[in-house]
């Protein structure tokens, strides 16, 4: 699984002209699901960004994790994540079936729910306007096969 994670003041999704989800300071986690992934990747990257340290604390160094600081996380389905671009347009074959890219999007949701944090979620599939303050800006990209 891939993933783009960053560290927010606030953030939310919008579904025509309706907000999905939104959070106040925590993580946007958009994610991708590779073919090949399986429940155990989903496990691993909710366990990684968990306890990813991003937050500062009170000497102003990267020190404290979503969970520390009783933030939230607004995550968001990103097939585009998977783009290859060997040429000038993208292509998407290593992207995971939707199918299984929606399991995969739900199950990561109810990991991160497991490890104890409040969750907003988009609509996997759709055409989602997604809005945000990046704090910082703090932005890691995440890959389970590295």
């Amino acid at each position: 699984m891939r993933a783009v994670v960053q560290r927010v003041s606030r953030a939310s999704v919008t579904v025509d002209g309706q907000i999905t989800g939104e959070i106040g300071a925590g993580l946007l986690i958009l994610v991708c699901a590779m073919q090949g992934d399986a429940e155990a990747q989903a496990d691993h990257l909710a366990s990684k960004i968990a306890k990813l340290r991003i937050f500062k604390d009170e000497a102003g160094k990267m020190n404290r994790s979503v969970r520390d600081i009783g933030g939230a996380c607004l995550i968001v389905s990103q097939f585009t994540l998977a783009a290859d671009l060997r040429g000038n347009r993208p292509g998407f074959s290593t992207a995971a079936a939707p199918e299984d890219g929606n399991r995969l999007y739900a199950y990561f949701t109810k990991r991160m729910q497991a490890e104890g944090l409040p969750t907003a979620n988009g609509i996997f599939g759709a055409d989602m306007a997604v809005e945000l303050v990046n704090d910082g800006p703090v932005t890691i990209w995440m890959d389970t096969a590295l």
